[in-house]
């Protein structure tokens, strides 16, 4: 891709999931042919299972998007020296980033992210991909974090107990005149009883911290399973996806929901409070399509923003097939439920609910298994209690010469589904579509 020709893509959450598969397409349809990809597993390079991530996030590409990738390691080396980049390994990852026609990064630590690639003089390299409009680079979560002038530590705020401060970002808006702090993960529930909102802040925090912005600055906040991309040639801002984009001045707040499109120059006064909060925002059918698109029911998603989502509305598809008796209903139900944690499991975000899914899933079987034990059964435990007098009626009405009855009880029995076979010892019994079923009972003689 030319210099020129280049887009910058801020994702809330989802990255790698289902919900952001026609996003992931559009962008690299964007890039017009083969390209140069890299991941960047930067803020994920301290987790212990970091191969294990990155693996996912290739087949998930590879997969989804039919997009080749490779992977820019967090280059370290073991030893004394541990944590050290080698010199090597750093020109090289510094050199894939620099030279490629797609750049992606996603969940981990921002604090973590922004350390290495200081040392490894990354954070350079990725301004000038921004500031060039140089190939597509894709921003999410963790390292959507970091790229405003201010970065919010999330781990050390939420899951050390540090008090809220800011951290120095890589600052990659601010080529485009945009002085602010990313949050993504903005419109987070899942703290249920407790405030998890922007990005497990909560409103407490996130008013304590803004003070100590800069006045002409804003919090650019981003839903999850949403994205703003930013067109660095025509300099047009879009909103994609199922949430909404916040620019947030001191409490005050404009909301930009999916679908909106507007120029780079009207964001750029409602960040620094020269552009009206009351502006009605233009929009465009076409996108208000791709947000559509994002939310539609899908085969892959079970028509569900979250595997979350998805697995709640099986559990309630299940319980309700059940109640009907419909096991066809409650075997289909299982069947996409498992292809529903399937397409999620290359999701690279943590705490997605992966082993819960499976937890349901197994707990749907078992119940089905139940159901049809007790239905195997039922021509012993059931009908074998019916059928052993009604057998034991007909042959005392055959004794007494009352055929006719007698017949009429095998024709009640018949259109049950019960086949009677008259013998010299009595009468055995078996079901008319399974005639090759053994006997399942013997009236006496």
């Amino acid at each position: 891709m030319n210099a020129g020709n280049g887009l910058l893509v801020l994702m809330g959450s989802g990255e790698t999931s289902p919900t952001m598969v026609t996003l992931h397409r559009e962008l690299v349809a964007h890039l017009g042919g083969d390209s140069d990809a890299v991941i960047l597993e930067t803020p994920y390079g301290f987790q212990v299972n970091r191969d294990d991530i990155s693996n996912r996030a290739r087949e998930y590409f590879r997969r989804s998007v039919g997009l080749a990738t490779v992977v820019a390691p967090d280059t370290r080396t073991d030893g004394p020296s541990i944590g050290a980049p080698g010199a090597a390994d750093a020109d090289k990852v510094r050199d894939l980033v620099r030279r490629a026609d797609w750049v992606f990064s996603g969940p981990g630590s921002p604090s973590y992210a922004l350390n290495r690639w200081h040392t490894l003089r990354l954070g350079e390299i990725l301004r000038e991909r921004v500031a060039r409009g140089h190939g597509v680079t894709v921003m999410a979560s963790a390292a959507a974090c970091t790229v405003g002038f201010a970065a919010l530590p999330v781990y050390e705020v939420y899951k050390a107990g540090h008090s809220p401060a800011w951290l120095t970002g890589l600052d990659l808006l601010g080529a485009l005149g945009l002085p602010v702090a990313v949050i993504p993960h903005y419109d987070n529930a899942e703290g249920g009883t407790h405030d998890t909102r922007f990005c497990y802040l909560g409103e407490p925090r996130l008013h304590s911290l803004e003070q100590e912005l800069p006045d002409v600055s804003a919090v650019l906040g981003i839903d999850e399973h949403t994205a703003v991309i930013i067109d660095l040639d025509t300099s047009l801002v879009r909103v994609w996806g199922r949430g909404v984009m916040t620019v947030r001045r001191r409490g005050a707040s404009v909301l930009v929901p999916a679908g909106t499109k507007l120029p780079l120059e009207r964001l750029r006064g409602l960040v620094t409070g020269t552009e009206s909060a009351d502006l009605a925002l233009p929009r465009r059918p076409t996108d208000r399509g791709a947000s559509a698109a994002a939310r539609a029911p899908t085969a892959s998603t079970g028509g569900a923003a979250t595997l979350q989502e998805a697995v709640a509305a099986a559990e309630l598809r299940f319980d309700s097939a059940r109640q009907a008796r419909d096991a066809a209903s409650m075997a289909e139900t299982v069947v996409e439920l498992e292809s529903v944690i399937a397409a999620w499991s290359a999701d690279m975000e943590e705490d997605q609910g992966g082993e819960w899914a499976r937890t349901v899933l197994h707990g749907m079987i078992r119940r089905l298994a139940q159901a049809a034990g007790r239905g195997l059964s039922e021509p012993e435990h059931t009908l074998g209690r019916i059928l052993v007098p009604l057998l034991g009626l007909r042959r005392r009405l055959r004794a007494d010469g009352a055929y006719d009855l007698a017949d009429e009880v095998r024709e009640a029995v018949a259109a049950g589904g019960v086949r009677l076979n008259d013998t010299a010892e009595g009468s055995e019994w078996r079901w008319a579509e399974t005639d090759d079923q053994q006997a399942g009972s013997r009236a006496e003689p």
